[in-house]
């Protein structure tokens, strides 16, 4: 079994916080997730995670103007430099205080970042190899609070700031004679943007309060004149001007140490030069029907002149400027607006609610979504694969059942039947039926057919449903209850309580049915595991004493073999047929779990009380995976009973309970700085969360959430795996095309030899020594050389051992590659020339078979859709046709009968088209 699985997508989450940027075409949103990057194509309709993380939460993103670098920012001030291009991490800095905002100049040459009351502008990372790919050209200091935000005029002469203490600043990028500093009042509340008009110096600025202020400059871009640097670098004195009504505070440093402070001076020469100077043309005020709340985000298209502004009920604005006309005005949402943006044409607008986590692109021409998405708003507690791994459905704390596509990494359903938390989900064999138990005391089965509920299984008593399993043939439902220690059956079919099975001691932690027999494994906390046969009464079929709480319980995919994992932090495997048991993990040191930041006590003694919460067996039964309150991942070899790989799922420090050892930084005389109540502050409240919990605070108190997997599963097809953690699903997939793993390897087997056979039309022992050499695009070479009359006669010679490895590859040729009926007809070929061997060995290639199939569905999915939509544009082309034949007046009959015989004529072509 390969090991080498990769972080691949994140999906259950589309924006945390920070800034939303669109690429440069205009067809994609970047949004920052947490401590990771999501990219959504809008017009493939796709989403992709890059392989970066950040060591805390993600504060802003800076995209640069061609598109291919990204300047990424945490909340300590830690910034990556990434190419968008080829997904890696080009360069680390730290500027060592959090970053408000950053935003690259319109040529690419420079940008600027904000953080306290400083903009720092940096040089920006030429295409050149350089061994400090940021280097600080400036420093402008004139704010006196924290600045907010950034704007840059088209030509990146000069650029504006906006600040917590009301005022706005326009300073020059380069060293202007007639503007160094401008400062700009006017309001009375923080600034929450600021933006240049096209091609001008005259500014928007808006703040918190609803208040847009219109500034207009006396002087163009043009009339910007450079100063003359003089022979020896001085300090200018302070000189009084009556008209100037700036401030004396400014100081510009610069790369060479001279510091520049004072107004902006006129030069002495004969043309004297003017100062650039403002005067507020206007003044308009949002909320002027009384609903007053405040203004969260703003952006601006400078080429429509459209001000997009977003509040705090959810509500956004869309105004044309400098007049202020109101375009429309719509509510998107019921939580705050944290983030806007527009793309480059200026008919999409990108919106961002952190509290919901909720993505929206709306287009405001035509008044309609182009993309909507919305992860859990509470932590995902299960989740389950579809039998062909083309979906995965999960369940949250929120009450929400999501269905997401592997393909796209985007949620196409949502079912909120439930009115509590969802604490287990499955699908049935069929792969169209999601069944949910909750802790509202329902268990609801779903059509995917139809989206609907269709079944609602409740139990004669309350009861708390905290576990739940379906059977092979998808007739039998089963939910164990955490409050009543008892398990309920019903019947799919007519949605009737068929039993109830009582005899555990304690809560039911975990049901599992035998995937080849009806037989069902119950584990509890009274440390048994119950067999439940299915045909004889219900009736017990052997118990199985454990020595701690049972946490979780699954089947091995043959049946052969259960694993238990037990609160002591052990794992044991055991034979269901003779209820001996066949083996343990001790796996509680492999979970290295972290010490949170109130614990009292070392993470290696509250590591005692950690322990696995979640079970899953690959798809080929021969390793075992196993996650639980650590932010770990353990894949065990179930034969040998050894860890092989360990997964560390997340590397943000924004959560609790990531460091081994308490920060230093943090101790002081009266303990730790976390357990100091500080009051509610800036609106996020105090920093503990309440005694026990451990989910979610439910109380407007603010905390850390604890990293933590709740679930885990491998996909059918054995080619990824999938953990709902406190970060969001996350899937891991292998990734072939980056290890070189030959298979029976010889001095012979060399690229040369393989194209000489090709050449000699040797085609079985071509596709065989590639297989040896095992490269995917010299595989893929061979494949596609052999003609296509020959696939049959090349199939029939093959080697049986390589009769497998090329199934394998051809299904995962045909989910990518465009040669739809060239690979459907090597599997056909494959699949009734040795279908007969590959029977009798179907525990080991199921797998295979179920990434072909999950191929082929994907195929058949697009085809259909490709075709309803062809037959629709012929109806219509026919009917128009015929509409137009009967407007057209009549100028003889031989044209009227000519008409009739050519509308009669299209009919029968259009009736083969469609048949």
């Amino acid at each position: 079994m390969k090991f080498n699985y990769r972080f691949s997508n994140l999906l259950g989450a589309v924006y945390r916080q920070g800034n939303l940027n669109f690429s440069k075409d205009g067809n994609a949103v970047i949004s920052p997730v947490g401590n990771r990057i999501s990219i959504f194509d809008l017009k493939n309709n796709t989403s992709e995670t890059l392989p970066v993380s950040t060591t805390k939460n993600i504060s802003c993103v800076g995209l640069s103007p061609d598109g291919h670098l990204a300047i990424v920012v945490d909340e300590d001030g830690a910034a990556l430099l990434v190419s968008l291009i080829t997904r890696a991490i080009l360069h680390h800095f730290h500027f060592h205080k959090p970053v408000h905002s950053i935003r690259f100049s319109p040529d690419g040459r420079k940008f600027v970042v904000t953080k306290e009351n400083v903009a720092l502008m940096y040089h920006a990372p030429g295409k050149k190899r350089e061994f400090n790919a940021f280097v600080l050209d400036k420093s402008y200091y004139g704010p006196y609070d924290e600045t907010t935000c950034i704007d840059w005029t088209d030509d990146s002469k000069c650029f504006v700031v906006g600040s917590k203490d009301m005022s706005t600043w326009v300073f020059g990028a380069e060293r202007w004679a007639n503007l160094i500093y401008y400062s700009l009042g006017g309001h009375k509340d923080i600034i929450v943007g600021c933006f240049f008009e096209k091609d001008s110096l005259d500014l928007y600025t808006v703040s918190q309060d609803g208040t847009l202020c219109v500034w207009e400059s006396d002087t163009e871009l043009d009339g910007l004149v450079l100063k003359k640097s003089p022979e020896k670098p001085k300090v200018p004195r302070e000189e009084e001007d009556d008209d100037d009504d700036e401030e004396d505070n400014e100081r510009v440093e610069g790369e060479g140490g001279d510091v520049i402070r004072g107004k902006a001076e006129a030069p002495k020469d004969k043309d004297k030069t003017k100062n650039v100077r403002y005067k507020q043309r206007s003044k308009h005020f949002f909320n002027k029907e009384g609903d007053f709340n405040s203004l969260t985000a703003a952006a601006y298209h400078k080429p429509t002149h459209i001000l997009v502004t977003g509040f705090a009920s959810g509500i956004f604005h869309l105004h044309e400027l400098p007049e202020f006309n109101l375009i429309h005005s719509l509510s998107i949402s019921d939580q705050r607006i944290a983030s806007v943006a527009l793309n480059s044409s200026g008919d999409w607008i990108a919106f961002g609610c952190s509290r919901m986590g909720q993505l929206l692109v709306w287009e405001w021409q035509s008044e309609s979504y182009v993309f909507k998405q919305q992860g859990h708003f509470n932590n995902m507690a299960s989740l389950a694969y579809s039998p062909d791994g083309q979906y995965i459905v999960t369940g949250g704390d929120d009450g929400k059942v999501k269905v997401w596509n592997t393909n796209s990494g985007l949620c196409f359903v949502t079912f909120t039947e439930h009115t509590s938390s969802v604490t287990n989900v499955t699908f049935t064999s069929s792969g169209f039926v999601i069944v949910s138990a909750s802790l509202d005391g329902t268990v609801r089965a779903f059509d995917l057919h139809r989206y609907r509920n269709f079944r609602t299984f409740t139990s004669p008593r309350p009861a708390q449903f905290s576990s739940l399993a379906v059977d092979i043939s998808g007739e039998l439902v089963s939910a164990g209850a955490q409050d009543s220690f008892e398990i309920f059956l019903w019947s799919m079919q007519t949605g009737r309580l068929l039993e109830v099975l009582g005899g555990h001691e304690g809560p039911v932690s975990c049901l599992c049915f035998s995937p080849v027999q009806s037989i069902l494994a119950s584990v509890s906390w009274d440390r048994t595991v119950r067999l439940w046969d299915m045909l004889d009464s219900w009736q017990v079929k052997e118990t199985l004493p454990l020595m701690s709480d049972g946490l979780s319980v699954t089947y091995r995919p043959d049946g052969q073999e259960l694993a238990v994992a037990t609160l002591n932090g052990e794992i044991s495997f055991w034979n269901p047929h003779t209820a001996t048991q066949t083996g343990s993990v001790a796996g509680r040191h492999d979970l290295e779990t972290g010490r949170k930041e109130t614990d009292k006590i070392t993470a290696k003694q509250s590591a005692k009380g950690k322990s696995f919460t979640a079970l899953c067996y690959s798809a080929d039964g021969e390793s075992i995976l196993a996650g639980g309150q650590s932010k770990f991942v353990c894949i065990y070899n179930a034969k040998e009973q050894m860890l092989m790989k360990k997964f560390e799922i997340s590397c943000n420090l924004s959560f609790d309970a990531m460091e081994e050892f308490l920060d230093r930084r943090k101790m002081t005389e009266f303990g730790s700085l976390a357990l100091v109540d500080e009051g509610a502050g800036d609106g996020d409240g105090v920093n503990i969360s309440l005694p026990g919990v451990k989910r979610g605070d439910m109380s407007s108190r603010h905390f850390k959430p604890e990293i933590r997997v709740s679930s885990l599963r491998f996909s059918p097809t054995g080619r990824s795996w999938a953990a709902t953690t406190t970060e969001g699903l996350l899937v891991y997939s292998l990734d072939g095309s980056l290890v070189f793993d030959p298979y029976d390897l010889d001095l012979d087997v060399t690229p040369a030899s393989i194209r000489k056979q090709l050449r000699l039309q040797d085609w079985v022992s071509a596709i065989v020594l590639a297989f040896r050499l095992n490269e995917n695009a010299l595989k893929q070479e061979v494949l596609e050389t052999v003609p296509y009359e020959q696939i049959q006669v090349v199939c029939s010679s093959l080697p049986d051992v390589y009769v497998e490895k090329l199934l394998g590859f051809v299904s995962a040729c045909l989910e990518k590659s465009g040669h739809l009926q060239f690979y459907m007809t090597w599997a056909q070929s494959l699949l009734m020339l040795h279908g007969q061997k590959l029977k009798n060995r179907s525990g080991s290639i199921l797998p295979t078979l179920q990434a072909l199939q999950k191929s082929i569905q994907r195929h058949f999915d697009n085809l259909s859709k490709l075709c309803d939509f062809n037959m629709y544009n012929i109806r219509y082309a026919v009917a128009l046709s015929k509409q137009r034949g009967l407007k057209r007046p009549a100028e003889g009959e031989e044209d009227e009968g000519l008409s009739e015989e050519m509308s009669e004529a299209s009919s029968e072509e259009t009736d083969m088209m469609l048949s």
